[in-house]
């Protein structure tokens, strides 16, 4: 495993990167909340643009992977203005954007502030607005006491240790939300997800593509897909859908 790149984006906080050039348009990959970018799709992404000389950049938010930072300071707002600072200072030229669950909003976020940049984007099992509408519902009555007491519960998970949640999370993402009102978003999209996912609804995606302005929207639905959505299959499709908005 090489070493990463590191962006300097503050004086005290650095980004890690890993960088494939190439021929535009670039796959530019967010990842997960809680996830890094040497998760199986991230590597797996990477093999694939490797073996067809496309250009590709995988990265860690603050507070995650190899980046600096505290993964308790991060909001929905400030990964966004990392997964912008990447795109504007390490990629050049048109993108692909895919974003994997809590991505799946980042991307939204991209292309929102850079849709002359945004060729299309890719969304695995896309997570938008999940503070507002997965962790607040979902968080007990002992949680919700610990948030309102300390600024923060633990959140049991079936990928790691419990991570915490913070108000500053929550109430960065309620100024964040995207489902509330039509996406000015009209580039091509498509979104893959799990219909087996224990964690977004599938449902999630059908909400976002009638809120996205694009008239371009595919939605995959796997029967027996999970969250992660990385078995080889899982895989293929994904690759199959961004080969096909790269050639578009």
């Amino acid at each position: 495993m090489t070493e990463p790149s590191f962006l300097d984006v503050a004086a005290d906080r650095r980004l890690a990167y890993h960088r494939l050039e190439g021929p535009s348009p670039c796959v530019l990959f967010c990842g997960g909340y809680t996830s890094d970018m040497t998760g199986t799709k991230a590597l797996a992404l990477e093999r694939w643009c490797r073996a067809g000389r496309r250009a590709y950049v995988r990265f860690d938010y603050a507070g995650h992977g190899q980046s600096d930072g505290r993964f308790e300071d991060g909001t929905i707002g400030g990964w966004a203005d990392d997964a912008l600072a990447i795109a504007d200072q390490v990629t050049s030229g048109p993108l692909i954007v895919v974003g994997s669950s809590m991505g799946g909003w980042i991307m939204l976020l991209v292309a929102l502030a850079r849709p002359e940049r945004v060729r299309a984007l890719v969304g695995i099992a896309a997570a938008p607005d999940f503070t507002e509408d997965l962790l607040l519902p979902q968080a007990t009555p002992a949680q919700r006491g610990d948030l309102d007491r300390q600024g923060f519960w633990l959140q049991g998970s079936a990928y790691g240790e419990p991570y915490p949640v913070t108000a500053g999370l929550i109430e960065d993402g309620r100024r964040r939300l995207v489902l509330r009102a039509p996406i000015p978003i009209i580039c091509p999209v498509h979104l893959l997800h799990g219909q087996r996912d224990p964690d977004v609804p599938w449902q999630t995606a059908l909400r976002l593509a009638e809120r996205l302005q694009s008239e371009d929207v595919t939605i995959e639905l796997i029967k027996a897909g999970d969250h992660r959505l990385s078995t080889e299959a899982d895989l293929a499709r994904i690759t199959a859908a961004i080969g096909r908005l790269a050639s578009g």
